[in-house]
């Protein structure tokens, strides 16, 4: 049995949700699944504290706030500062095989070290596996632009990922 509680939480959920997301979205630098956790975290509080909620002065800085707070107890989980996703697991480590961490964490470097341009045009030639043409297009400039940043950028992780014969396969 639903009480009016239920109801004006429910509809309250209905009408907000989505600009919570995308708040949390935005907070979380586009980690949308660390932003879907934080809007779960945040309605459940919500709900417990439902009556103060409604007597609030500024309803929209509460939430606002309750996110931050979300985001802010979200980073200080000890295992949050430890987990590293990978796609596959391991049977066991390599006896000279960097950490699994070490070759993320310098393929992230490296990527970050390019010009936003150049990083750009990797990203959308063999991230998204888009061809010539529909880079320049997405960057709004010629095919050999595309192609000259490209290969300058693979040029540039060559080098910076020569400790990691892994990667440096990847971007030959």
């Amino acid at each position: 049995m639903r009480t009016e509680r239920d109801e004006q939480f429910h509809s309250f959920v209905l009408g907000r949700r989505a600009s919570l997301v995308q708040t949390a979205t935005l907070l979380t630098a586009g980690d949308g699944h660390l932003a879907e956790d934080l809007v779960q975290s945040v309605l459940t509080k919500l709900y417990v504290a439902w009556p103060a909620f409604r007597r609030a002065d500024n309803p929209d800085g509460y939430l606002r706030r309750t996110l931050v707070n979300a985001l802010t107890d979200e980073r200080r989980r000890w295992w949050r500062r430890h987990e590293r996703p990978v796609a596959a697991l391991p049977d066991r480590p390599g006896a000279d095989a960097p950490a699994e961490h070490d070759v993320d964490d310098a393929l992230r470097a490296a990527l970050r070290d390019l010009p936003p341009r150049m990083r750009a045009a990797v990203v959308f030639r063999y991230f998204y596996d888009l061809d010539i043409a529909d880079t320049a297009d997405a960057l709004g400039c010629t095919a050999g632009t595309v192609k000259s940043q490209t290969a300058r950028a693979l040029d540039r992780l060559r080098v910076s990922l020569k400790d990691f014969p892994t990667l440096t396969g990847v971007v030959q």
